[in-house]
């Protein structure tokens, strides 16, 4: 259907620069009046709610190829923002060296979505169901101010208020590996729990990597939890609990405290806080339980 002179006025200007220098100076010269956009799946959600007003410039990233692609790197799994969603929950380097980070983008909307949605327009969002798993992955997060690059972990990102204008450039994910002369093995778990089964937005993300002796023993554990419009935060408390202790009896009801106690959602209409905080702590607790030996036959 043609759009009428009034609907073609309001229409924002649309630019496609060819590198990031580039994206970056024009954001610094329309400010406000401009964004960026990707996939712009969530940028059309807003739009279409009035959450967000329709801007005079829209600053397109695909043409920039820096952006986009899923790579071995410097001891990193370095992935381009501008790489799908779709891309990301198929690539064989991201199965072997982070499957949480699969598994997340896996539960994010449907298939048509992902197809759009890119990875960055995730983390930018801030409260993104991918955000957890990155946190959990100690992720790393590189942008580009227009002079000079920048790095922050996915964690320090999600707690942050920075309003520079800046570009994300890459996400970085350390490789680790089981070692084959080691009795320690890595586990990851990641449970999104929303109003219904699928293609809907989370009321509350759990994300867990860790890493267990045998016996069941944790010596190394990173716990993330978000949904909704809260801020992902790692769940530091219940990681300190657990650390070098089995995940077993009275460590995991402290552990179900621990995630009580600082797990802050955000309100909406749709559930209470105390059940979003009792859900986030009863998904850490039995994924860890999990990981037990004496209990994994049981799960």
């Amino acid at each position: 259907m043609a759009l009428n002179q009034e609907e073609l006025l309001r229409s924002p200007a649309v630019w496609q620069p060819r590198s990031i220098e580039e994206a970056i100076g024009m954001k610094e010269e329309w400010g406000s009046a401009a964004v960026y956009t990707a996939g712009s799946t969530l940028l059309r959600t807003q739009w279409e709610a009035g959450t967000a007003a329709m801007p005079r410039h829209l600053i397109d990233l695909g043409s920039i190829a820096s952006l986009s692609g899923i790579r071995e790197e410097e001891g990193a799994i370095a992935i381009g923002p501008m790489t799908t969603l779709t891309d990301c929950r198929s690539s064989g380097l991201l199965a072997e060296h982070a499957p949480l980070l699969v598994d997340a983008v896996r539960n994010i909307a449907g298939w048509s979505v992902r197809n759009l949605a890119t990875l960055g327009g995730n983390v930018v969002y801030r409260v993104g169901d991918a955000v957890p798993a990155l946190i959990a992955l100690n992720a790393k997060l590189e942008w580009h101010d227009g002079s000079r690059l920048l790095f922050e972990s996915a964690e320090e990102w999600a707690s942050s208020s920075y309003a520079v204008p800046r570009l994300l450039t890459s996400i970085r994910i350390p490789c680790e590996e089981d070692d084959p002369t080691s009795n320690t093995k890595r586990f990851f778990a990641f449970h999104k729990v929303g109003r219904r089964e699928a293609f809907t937005p989370s009321l509350v993300t759990v994300a867990i990597q860790g890493e267990a002796e045998e016996d069941g023993t944790l010596t190394k554990l990173r716990i993330a939890a978000g949904g909704g419009q809260t801020t992902p935060v790692r769940m530091t408390r219940a990681e300190e609990l657990l650390l070098g202790a089995k995940p077993d009896g009275a460590g995991l009801q402290q552990a179900f405290e621990a995630v009580l106690e600082q797990y802050e959602p955000r309100t909406d209409p749709f559930a209470t806080d105390l059940y979003r905080k009792r859900t986030a702590a009863n998904l850490v607790v039995a994924a860890l339980w999990s990981q037990s030996p004496s209990n994994a036959s049981k799960g």
